[in-house]
């Protein structure tokens, strides 16, 4: 495969690994995430680098800014010529009862993992409408945006509202060949999903080893996992898929 592609929240877990294998399909790569990462940036663009030969474009940035987005897409069209798989993946998952969230910590998650999604979508769908040739647009849900959870009720919010976002932009953008997808991860092996269950007073591996014994398949799900649907969304063979939120959970939660 052969493109450019953008990849919000890169410097670790799930969006570094959708990074690392969209350059070795043959993308070239934009990778985003906040300053406070930057070091890390550094070091997937460094990895990237040495398994495909890619030089990956960082671009540091708040998505929930809309000025850092537009600034973003504008850097990785100056530097790669165009635009034309959007990676919303950028996110943060908060943990804890419903009735301790402050509206701070509403705002903040929605402004993240909600306003953040739109405006890749947003300014990544108005690039590829002017260029005239179609693309992809792939944003992050979660199994808790299909199903709502104790101590998750924020963060399904968000995540249920990705899906709604998602659906309405493939109407939208359908006329002009733009495929707007979301994957939706159920328990990863991340630096978040273990930090999620601390937060919830749980024994990380205690927690990891209950949702591997709920899995059809015995097993908690890794990143690549994650990356290797992400390739198929964001490769040609994906043009007649638009609207779905696609589950990658090892089977613990049918739809």
């Amino acid at each position: 495969m052969s493109g450019i592609a953008f990849v919000t929240g890169a410097s670790q877990g799930i969006g570094k690994s959708i990074a690392t294998r969209l350059a070795s399909d043959g993308f070239e790569i934009a990778i985003n995430d906040i300053a406070a990462k930057s070091s890390a940036l550094e070091a997937v663009k460094k990895e990237i680098q040495e398994l495909t030969g890619k030089h990956a474009l960082i671009c540091v940035g708040d998505v929930s800014v809309e000025e850092n987005v537009k600034a973003m897409i504008d850097e990785v069209v100056k530097t790669f010529g165009s635009l034309d798989v959007m990676v919303a993946n950028a996110g943060v998952c908060p943990c804890g009862p419903l009735n301790d969230v402050t509206l701070d910590e509403w705002e903040r998650a929605f402004a993240i993992n909600v306003r953040g999604t739109f405006l890749c979508y947003k300014y990544a769908s108005l690039q590829m409408i002017a260029q005239g040739k179609g693309g992809r647009l792939i944003g992050a849900s979660s199994g808790a945006g299909k199903q709502g959870q104790q101590m998750m009720g924020l963060y399904a919010s968000t995540k249920f509202a990705i899906r709604g976002l998602t659906q309405s932009a493939a109407m939208e953008y359908g006329k002009h060949q733009i495929t707007v997808n979301a994957y939706c991860p159920g328990p990863i092996d991340t630096e978040m999903v273990r930090k999620a269950a601390q937060d919830v007073g749980g024994d990380t591996e205690s927690v990891l080893n209950m949702y591997a014994k709920m899995s059809a398949v015995g097993r908690i799900g890794d990143p690549t996992d994650v990356a290797n649907l992400v390739s198929f969304l964001a490769s040609k063979h994906s043009g007649y898929m638009t609207g779905q939120t696609i589950n990658i959970n090892g089977g613990i939660l049918f739809d």
